[in-house]
């Protein structure tokens, strides 16, 4: 059976708020559509703590529930968890071979949580993971570069120009945001 791939993640922090945005796409190997609504970001702990996902479904459903996980264990402690997390991916036999990414974020950081055992956090307001990642990021970048936009807009719009571009990714978005703009 063909790989399920197809999906775009994108985190933007900038004047107290963080939005995180996914596209909706399913693909089945390198030609089929499955899904085109699919809710690739979500938050936890009440609120406040937003998780958008990459790669394989199983997979990644199961870093999102072990991260959970973690958020409970450490009370919201968002980066110990994601360090716990990503030192029980790279040292588990079965969690191993799980190919996802997650990116995290709550009101003071955000992270990118890989399988090589990466928890990295952004030196920029920008971050995004998936096959539309590297679109994203640099319309995410020229947004916060060269216009005024809050981070929403700017989530939304980075999106809209990786679904442009890359077939893996559509306009069917899921948008979840912390905090309020300050001027």
């Amino acid at each position: 059976m063909p790989d399920i791939k197809g999906t775009t993640i994108v985190a933007i922090r900038k004047n107290g708020q963080v939005a995180m945005a996914g596209d909706g796409q399913v693909t089945l190997g390198e030609s089929v559509i499955m899904k085109s609504h699919a809710k690739k970001v979500r938050c936890l702990y009440s609120g406040k703590v937003l998780v958008g996902f990459a790669g394989s479904a199983a997979d990644a459903f199961t870093l999102e529930e072990r991260f959970e996980g973690k958020l409970k264990k450490f009370a919201g402690d968002v980066t110990r968890s994601a360090v716990e997390l990503a030192k029980e991916w790279r040292s588990d036999r079965v969690l191993r071979r799980l190919e996802a990414m997650l990116l995290v974020a709550d009101d003071s950081r955000t992270l990118l949580i890989s399988g090589n055992g990466d928890v990295i956090e952004p030196d920029e307001g920008a971050v995004a993971i998936g096959s539309g990642g590297n679109y994203a990021f640099a319309a995410a970048k020229a947004y916060l570069d060269g216009s005024n936009l809050d981070a929403k807009t700017i989530a939304e719009r980075s999106i809209k120009i990786a679904a442009d571009i890359c077939v893996f990714t559509n306009n069917n978005l899921s948008l979840e945001i912390l905090g309020d703009e300050q001027s």
